[in-house]
């Protein structure tokens, strides 16, 4: 009696680890959501547009897009037809520029918002670099380093990083452990969130990806020296700065309900300090059509890549 006991105990665990396996085996055969087809709309800033690279196109050509951005190369990629794909992004965009026109030294770009409808299957969204001043904390740290290379040498900060003063720029945004920049991203985001529920609204069939920035800067402070003229300290504070402002898009893309595309991770070794074989970003002074201290062709690829692979295409 024991013996049936055990076998009818074998045979059920036996049936119920089979069904199991079925089910499990069932779930990861289901096929992936296809990929939409359109229409598309590309919401964003320069990162998006491709500022300088060839060939420049789009009204109104203030914006500067480039038909080899990452919108117009995924576009392609999915095989939408020229009526299916709206690239409304515009170099110097802020979140406020989508609800509202942005005015450019070459015309006026509409709310870029406007461009979605209920017809819309497919929105990208790269913005969040102009709210915080990015490009300025860029320039305004470039001057520092250079003041600072000048009192103190290239090379002794190099090779002392990490030390005290090598981050002059760092000490004008962050004071008593409050950082002014931090601040703006926190606020960034309030903006975003309203902007995202908008995108919803507008386009409530479509599917949503906020698109992150690729890494501009380094990790380590000794492989960015005279390609970007930063002082150590602040290349770490800038490289910091950034992926401050990816945690945020990513963590709002999350509470939104939305997608999130990581165009960092793969950018990593890329940035506008690499080798100018294999950066996505170019320097201060690009050696590639870009614009400064912005995506090159091959950072465009890349990130149309990214795209692509959160899509499943």
């Amino acid at each position: 009696m024991k013996t049936s006991v055990r076998a009818a105990l074998a045979g059920a665990l036996a049936c119920g680890v089979l069904t199991t396996a079925i089910v499990i085996s069932r779930q990861d055969d289901r096929p992936a959501p296809a990929p939409p087809k359109g229409p598309y709309v590309a919401l964003g800033d320069s990162y998006t547009a491709g500022p300088k690279i060839p060939d420049q196109g789009g009204s109104p050509a203030g914006c500067d897009r480039s038909d080899r951005n990452y919108p117009a190369l995924v576009a392609r990629r999915l095989g939408l037809a020229a009526a299916d794909f709206r690239d409304v992004s515009c170099s110097g965009a802020t979140v406020a520029d989508l609800s509202a026109p942005q005015a450019t030294d070459r015309g006026a770009n509409p709310a870029q918002l406007s461009a979605l409808s209920d017809r819309t299957r497919l929105v990208t969204l790269g913005i969040g670099g102009n709210d915080i001043g990015f490009a300025a904390l860029v320039k305004s740290c470039v001057k520092s380093g250079v003041l600072h290379f000048a009192l103190s040498g290239f090379k002794a900060d190099t090779e002392n990083a990490g030390n005290a003063g090598d981050a002059p720029c760092r000490a004008q945004y962050v004071s008593d452990g409050v950082d002014e920049v931090r601040q703006r991203i926190d606020a960034t985001d309030e903006r975003l969130a309203q902007a995202l529920a908008e995108v919803k609204r507008r386009a409530p069939k479509a599917r949503v990806y906020v698109v992150g920035y690729p890494a501009i800067l380094p990790t380590h402070t000794t492989d960015c020296g005279s390609e970007m003229g930063l002082a150590p300290g602040d290349v770490t504070y800038l490289h910091d700065t950034e992926r401050q402002l990816n945690r945020m898009l990513r963590e709002r893309a999350d509470k939104a309900g939305v997608g999130y595309v990581d165009t960092y991770t793969p950018s990593v070794g890329r940035d506008a300090c690499a080798d100018r074989r294999v950066r996505w970003v170019e320097p201060l002074v690009p050696l590639a059509p870009a614009a400064s201290v912005h995506p090159n062709e091959r950072g465009e690829q890349g990130m149309a890549d990214a795209v692509a692979k959160t899509l499943g295409i």
